[in-house]
């Protein structure tokens, strides 16, 4: 597998065009990869990219979406306390959606304690938590020094709502090709990127880098120093700064997801099967 990895990616000096020879003989007959669509992953997401402002407006109108807003809205105009808002789920939906941490939902008691935590203090819960999107989160808000003003504006709930649509957006393009949520999601705050901790940190940083890297999962297992080398010895992360080398980057994600994809796919059968298959038996 890595065999294979390791020469799509080192496909990526070349240039990916939307209509690169290479890519559509690899990904354009019947590969997982944006089959329904018979898009290479990069075209996947240059269409997506063509097409965002547009479909995220689309997206914002979709009945889910503004039932969705709407609870939110009445939430955190009748909330007296940021505990009662920090409480409410239909708050914690939008907030955690928009801020591409869906996997978060549900952890109620984890969130009021990260996002009310004072920031200046080195101990805080955000500020010790390995997950790094807690503390951005709550730099966002700063709910411990403002409360309630930092989000009970009309310009802080419309900009909410922007973030949940695009959200919202990102995650249904899974459905085009599998992984371009991330790549989206990457693209959009990788010029934010200031240190490799914050990439090891990120689950989304985290996947797409290790992933156009090449680097096992397995990695996590091994020491925080370990991880980091792994990842500063094969990428300068000031690049990401520039954002034609991030898409690029982004491209070579989205090809590397494919083909791991592919591979997982494909499994050998074992023994028993190729006896039946052939009409024979294993005594």
């Amino acid at each position: 597998m890595s065999g294979s990895v390791n020469y799509l990616t080192s496909l990526f000096s070349a240039s990916f065009g939307s209509g690169d020879p290479i890519l559509n003989a690899i990904y354009g007959t019947g590969g997982q990869s944006a089959a329904s669509s018979g898009q290479t992953p990069v075209q996947a997401l240059t269409s997506a990219e063509q097409n965002e402002t547009k479909d995220v407006k689309l997206t914002a109108a979709q009945p889910d979406v503004q039932r969705a807003i709407t609870a939110f809205t009445k939430a955190v105009n009748g909330a007296t306390s940021v505990k009662q808002l920090l409480a409410n789920p239909a708050v914690m939906n939008v907030i955690l959606t928009a801020a591409g941490m869906t996997d978060q939902i549900g952890y109620t008691a984890l969130a009021t304690q990260a996002l009310t935590s004072n920031l200046s203090n080195p101990n805080s819960l955000a500020n010790q938590l390995t997950d790094t999107r807690w503390k951005t989160l709550a730099q966002q808000y700063n709910f411990a020094t403002n409360g309630l003003k930092s989000i009970q504006t009309p310009a802080a709930i419309a900009s909410i709502a922007q973030s949940y649509a695009q959200a919202t957006w990102q995650t249904q393009q899974d459905a085009v090709t599998p992984g371009l949520s991330n790549a989206l999601s990457f693209r959009a705050s990788a010029s934010t990127i200031t240190s490799v901790d914050q990439i090891l940190g990120n689950p989304t940083m985290r996947t797409v880098v290790t992933t156009a890297l090449g680097i096992p999962e397995q990695i996590a297992f091994q020491s925080l120093a370990a991880q980091e080398k792994a990842i500063s010895s094969q990428v300068d992360i000031s690049k990401f700064k520039d954002p034609k080398y991030v898409e690029n980057f982004v491209q070579r994600y989205l090809i590397a997801n494919s083909a791991n994809a592919a591979s997982s796919s494909t499994t050998t059968p074992d023994l028993t099967t190729l006896a039946v298959q052939s009409g024979g038996f294993l005594a």
